[in-house]
């Protein structure tokens, strides 16, 4: 059976749901999209063991309308993960396998003659869905990544000059390796910030690895994610998206996502900081986590939250303390630590 780590690793500034959140009168109806994502964990937990931080943040970017790259070594279930969120969710699905060899042509589509009418025909791609699953995405050499840049951030093609709006709901969740580098193709800063988050997966703990064994070895099915089912509509996801933009974030919090992002820009340990696009990732989704708590207002606690995921992708490190051993989540982790939370 495909296995997950436990959620502790993923983000050290995770924070637990505090049952005094929950003591009040909401101005905004959030019954039903936290019924609604209750039942997608409870889905997805019929086949996954452990990684609640994980399915949270591919939640939260749902809610964000948001792309998330999951980095990870092979075995901890990446994949089977995206395809098990996809599957709880009445919404087209494409899987793209990226190697050496694939084309942009091979995602976007290209034209073909046809002899019938004489013309060309455009004839779609496996990107034309709403939940498009992209393995091993550093396989694939650049010219075929940069097909995504477009698609990703303005949610169209352009092809032949002629312009294709995909449908909504649109998210893209792209896995790769960390480890085995030979073959593979880094992505390009401009690519990575593009992604809403990126998700660090690693081993399971001893517990989950126990039961990730005995699941396998009691189970009698050919197919572990045949009992999975749809719980969510297109529809229903939509109005979820609309719901969490109106959610409130009082202006202190504003002032403090911003000195974040600008904490990583004078940051002497950073070779590069986050760019504006971050400071409104960082906005929407700490939206999505409180809608996950089911809170109508955002707290500083969110915003530390969705900070790791959001950042740790947008910063490079600067040579000389990457040498030494220093990683962006524990420069993120200082830059939290050093700013005073507002009250």
């Amino acid at each position: 059976m495909e296995n997950l780590e436990n959620q502790n690793t993923e983000n050290p500034g995770s924070i637990s749901l505090d049952k005094k959140e929950q003591q009040f009168e909401s101005r905004i109806d959030m019954i039903e999209l936290r019924r609604s994502l209750d039942s997608v964990k409870s889905e997805i937990a019929k086949v996954i063991v452990g990684q609640e931080n994980m399915v949270e943040h591919l939640l939260a970017a749902l809610l964000s309308n948001g792309h998330v790259l999951i980095e990870g070594v092979p075995g901890v279930a990446k994949t089977i993960t995206a395809k098990l969120l996809a599957k709880t969710i009445d919404v087209g699905f494409s899987r793209i396998q990226f190697t050496p060899d694939l084309m942009p042509s091979d995602i976007l589509g290209t034209s073909i003659f046809n002899v019938k009418n004489s013309e060309f025909e455009f004839k779609q791609g496996p990107v034309f869905s709403n939940f498009i699953l992209i393995d091993e995405i550093n396989r694939s050499p650049a010219k075929t990544q940069a097909a995504l840049f477009e698609v990703m951030e303005e949610r169209q093609i352009t092809m032949d000059g002629t312009q294709y709006t995909m449908e909504e709901p649109f998210l893209v969740v792209a896995t790769q390796n960390p480890i085995e580098h030979e073959g593979t193709y880094r992505l390009p800063e401009a690519q990575l910030d593009r992604f809403l988050f990126k998700i660090n997966v690693g081993y399971p703990t001893l517990e989950n690895e126990i039961t990730i064994i005995r699941n396998q070895h009691e189970s009698k099915k050919e197919d572990k994610t045949e009992g999975v089912n749809k719980v969510i509509t297109a529809q229903q996801l939509k109005n979820y998206q609309h719901l969490v933009k109106e959610i409130i974030v009082e202006s202190q919090l504003i002032e403090y996502i911003a000195k974040i992002i600008v904490n990583t820009r004078e940051n002497q340990f950073l070779y590069l900081g986050a760019s504006p696009r971050a400071s409104l990732a960082l906005l929407t989704a700490s939206k999505a986590f409180a809608a996950l708590r089911g809170r109508d207002f955002v707290t500083p606690e969110d915003i530390k939250e969705a900070s790791y995921a959001i950042l740790r992708h947008r910063v490079i490190v600067s040579p000389e303390r990457e040498m030494e051993g220093l990683t962006a989540d524990e420069i993120i982790r200082q830059i939290l630590e050093g700013i005073e939370i507002p009250r």
